[in-house]
């Protein structure tokens, strides 16, 4: 590796993978570590951020872990003052922490609907509420938001909770774009298209019983190279946002 985050600290949430293999935190807090960043991981999941933190750890990287809640402002708080604790400042903030439903207007109840925007929404107005400040006092920084193709378009199921929620989260990187360019800070959005990854092996399972070979074929051929992406093309993209390569990017 080419140290491409030397002396930087990310803040990233959804560190944990949901189940065994690579989630997109897992992916973009290991390959962030490999390339030189100091890493503080906020997840739900204790266990599966020490999972990930542990693999760090194991490569001679430097992480630590916070459990809390994105939807819970507090939480967020006292995540971000342990990371200033540690590692004294941020510079980069990842905002992977999402969860879906399925369901279109008439389907969805209501408690399901606030449950998706609390966690996917507000949880990205609270993080980026608490790590601004503490980027614009050191001279900039960069949010990296992870969204979804279904923010902008169809993607062939009804999850209307999951599409407004990360289509908000687009606009809302645009504004935050704008509104703190000045002081150094940028803001971008990843949005990616059917990947396979635990949790989306999760969700199909829930959908169409253990056997998930055909509608994860069918998520293939939906690509246009006839394949799914990892969770370690999403770590690519976000470590070039999160590098000063991209620094003209916002």
């Amino acid at each position: 590796m080419t140290g491409r985050l030397k002396d930087k600290v990310a803040f990233v949430t959804g560190i944990g993978s949901s189940d065994a293999g690579w989630g997109t935190g897992k992916a973009i807090a290991h390959l962030f570590a490999r390339e030189g960043a100091r890493v503080f991981g906020l997840d739900l999941d204790e266990a599966a951020a020490a999972a990930t933190r542990d693999l760090i750890r194991d490569a001679g990287g430097s992480c630590e872990i916070f459990r809390g809640d994105v939807a819970a402002a507090g939480d967020v708080e006292r995540a971000m003052a342990a990371c200033l604790e540690a590692f004294g400042t941020v510079h980069v903030l990842v905002n992977n922490i999402g969860i879906g439903a399925s369901g279109g207007v008439v389907e969805l109840d209501e408690a399901t609907w606030d449950k998706v925007f609390a966690v996917n929404l507000k949880g990205v107005f609270h993080t980026c509420k608490a790590a601004i400040p503490v980027m614009e006092r050191g001279g900039g920084g960069s949010i990296v938001n992870i969204s979804s193709i279904t923010g902008q378009r169809w993607v062939g199921a009804p999850m209307i909770s999951y599409a407004a929620s990360k289509a908000a989260m687009i606009q809302m990187s645009r504004h935050m774009a704008i509104q703190h360019a000045r002081r150094g800070v940028r803001s971008n959005t990843i949005l990616p298209g059917f990947l396979d990854t635990p949790m989306v092996a999760a969700a199909m399972r829930r959908r169409f019983g253990d056997d998930i070979a055909e509608p994860m074929r069918r998520r293939d051929l939906a690509c246009p190279g006839g394949k799914m992406g990892d969770a370690h093309d999403v770590a690519f993209a976000a470590i070039y946002l999160a590098s000063d390569e991209s620094k003209f990017v916002n």
